[in-house]
């Protein structure tokens, strides 16, 4: 029988990586989930790629830690730790080493030996963050003085999957605002400004966005919400007026999204922008 009293069994681990660390940090929490009588403690060192960084870790940790975890691509430095684990008594783990010589052998190839691979931070990574960022506040029609910095906008009346859509948009590194049609008033100012070959509008049939709309009021209901929201008559006067809107319009570019799927609306975006960035000199 378990003593109730008794006090938590504690580990101390280092963490060795060439990279941020993060693989043997999630290796290292999966493996600790398995033993709730017990307590782990971490320490990570990140981007190793020498041997006198490795010699100065095994100072500070080989007295006072149990283990030490290791992700590190180039065997030199596996080397490197493994000599220096015999030498200070110390347990530890290689958790790439076994598995790059395995899949070595499998592929008949050798491998990159690239440190950071999985977590390579680049030009391209930062983008996309910053394009995310972008589109995230300037969602719902919010911050229109910067609308003009976008790369996309989409505009719609209500719940025609602009916002999903933005998002969807944002992962390719695209800056993208999304701007609610209101029935029966002026676009705003802030939209007109700006080159309305950017402009995507979105529409959709009748019947679909009737179904969309009285399964979203029925979850509003729940929180006291009444209205016209779903009326039929009301939905088809929205989206009469939404298209009569764009076919006056004739740079904006409409999708009916009516049972399509959301990538499949967003690659078609990407490939009309591919065409004008490799056109422009023509326009």
């Amino acid at each position: 029988m378990q003593d109730i009293g008794r006090s938590k069994k504690k580990i101390k681990i280092a963490i060795i990586s060439d990279g941020t660390g993060e693989t043997a940090s999630a290796v290292s929490r999966a493996i600790m989930a398995q033993f709730k009588s017990a307590d782990a403690y971490f320490t990570r060192f990140k981007n190793i790629r020498s041997d006198q960084q490795i010699e100065s870790i095994f100072e500070q940790v080989a007295k006072n830690h149990n283990l030490i975890l290791y992700t590190i691509v180039n065997q030199k430095l596996r080397e490197k730790i493994s000599f220096l684990a015999r030498t200070y008594t110390i347990r530890t783990i290689d958790l790439l080493g076994p598995s790059l010589t395995t899949f070595s052998n499998i592929l008949d190839q050798e491998p990159d030996l690239k440190p950071g691979s999985l977590y390579e931070i680049n030009d391209e990574y930062f983008k996309r963050v910053r394009a995310m960022e972008y589109t995230l506040n300037h969602d719902d029609g919010k911050s229109l003085e910067t609308i003009h910095l976008a790369d996309i906008v989409l505009i719609g009346i209500s719940r025609t999957s602009k916002t999903p859509l933005s998002v969807y948009l944002s992962q390719s590194g695209k800056k993208v605002a999304n701007v609610p049609l209101v029935y029966g008033s002026k676009i705003p100012k802030q939209l007109e400004e700006i080159d309305q070959r950017k402009i995507f509008a979105l529409t959709i049939n009748p019947e679909t966005l009737m179904e969309i709309r009285k399964k979203r009021l029925e979850r509003l209901k729940a929180s006291g919400y009444h209205g016209e929201y779903a009326d039929n008559s009301n939905v088809i006067k929205e989206l009469e007026w939404a298209n009569d809107l764009y076919k006056k319009n004739k740079k904006w570019i409409t999708f009916n999204i009516t049972n399509k799927a959301l990538e499949d609306t967003a690659s078609e975006i990407l490939k009309i922008l591919q065409f004008r960035e490799k056109n422009v000199f023509l326009n």
